[in-house]
């Protein structure tokens, strides 16, 4: 399987570069953002870079009361409240509203997520972790598709190199036989990534271009379900909470990765990619660790990401008009 396209870009940035690193110059002024997860978190970090360069963000919140808190002071920020990517009539009610009160959105930042959850079957019977990292974020922007089109539009997904844990389980989508809360993370990173590279293809006849990102491995509430025991054996903290892992970002360079796939000009003409460290991934090493970075060719397989994409529509009744999808393929 050749993933040729994934190779390093001298950026002048690295793993320990940060927001306003990546931000610097960048003029946003009449521009509009969408940032889910855009009140916590990594989420939160890239919400205050975007307004900083003077775009107007949109945050769709679960929890809209805690987003306005933490939100309230910052100008050209707009929060949507009662959007839970995991049930997919409000994800249908965010997108039509959406659709109503705005004329475009120029930078999509798809952060929102879970992580290592129990068992927690949502709707009809989707497996949590899928629902809400990739479900979620399909139908919502195969919803709001006609906001892009012909924008220059990017939209960056958030995915992790906990996608080395799992392909797609295509026979076994929802783990319904036998469920690993870490499989079942691997397979949603997994899923962010092909939804990238297939929302590219679909999209850059239209000018959008889509890119999937790994942050890095950052200490924020995604780690919520995991006890401190869970995460002091895993060696990320000690026993007094202090973070002592190799490799740890802040939550500034965390979300740095991502503020570039959405404003660098060295992405220009280029999609469907998986990033790190403010550069493109090479791909992984056959025979090397998750730590050691790069990305799987599993997860940047163009037959695999239309697959996903096919799946995805049929389960979630949601898709680009399909007309439009064969107009833009080369």
């Amino acid at each position: 399987m050749s993933i040729v396209h994934q190779y390093p870009l001298s950026t002048g940035f690295d793993s320990a570069s940060t927001t306003s690193e990546v931000m610097n110059g960048i003029d946003l002024h009449g521009r509009t953002a969408l940032v889910t997860g855009g009140y916590s978190g990594l989420g939160l970090e890239t919400t205050n870079a975007l307004v900083a360069a003077g775009a107007r963000v949109i945050v769709p919140a679960r929890r809209g009361r805690i987003a306005r808190s933490t939100l309230g002071h910052l100008s050209r920020v707009t929060v949507l409240d009662d959007v839970d990517l995991g049930d997919p009539h409000r994800v249908s009610q965010a997108a039509d509203h959406l659709l109503a009160e705005l004329d475009s959105i120029d930078l999509v930042v798809a952060s929102a997520g879970v992580m290592a959850t129990r068992r927690r079957p949502v709707g009809p019977g989707w497996d949590f972790q899928l629902a809400v990292n990739h479900f979620g974020h399909f139908m919502m922007l195969t919803r709001l598709y006609p906001l892009l089109a012909g924008r220059g539009a990017r939209v960056v997904v958030y995915s992790s190199a906990g996608h080395h844990l799992s392909d797609i389980r295509w026979h076994d989508l929802h783990l319904r036989t036998g469920y690993d809360k870490w499989i079942s993370y691997g397979q949603a990173k997994t899923a962010n990534a092909l939804f990238a590279v297939a929302l590219d293809e679909i999209g850059r006849g239209e000018g959008v271009r889509a890119f999937a990102v790994h942050p890095g491995k950052i200490i924020t509430g995604l780690q919520r379900e995991l006890t401190s025991a869970e995460q002091t054996t895993l060696g990320w903290i000690d026993a007094s909470g202090n973070v002592v892992g190799h490799g740890f970002k802040t939550p500034s360079q965390g979300a740095a990765t991502g503020l570039w796939a959405a404003t660098s000009a060295a992405l220009d003409d280029r999609g469907g990619l998986y990033l790190e460290d403010c550069t493109v991934a090479s791909p992984a090493e056959a025979d090397g660790e998750m730590d050691d970075g790069g990305v799987q060719p599993y997860a940047v397989d163009p037959v695999a990401a239309e697959r996903l994409w096919t799946l995805t529509a049929a389960i979630t009744a949601c898709d680009v008009n399909p007309l439009r999808r064969q107009k833009n393929r080369p």
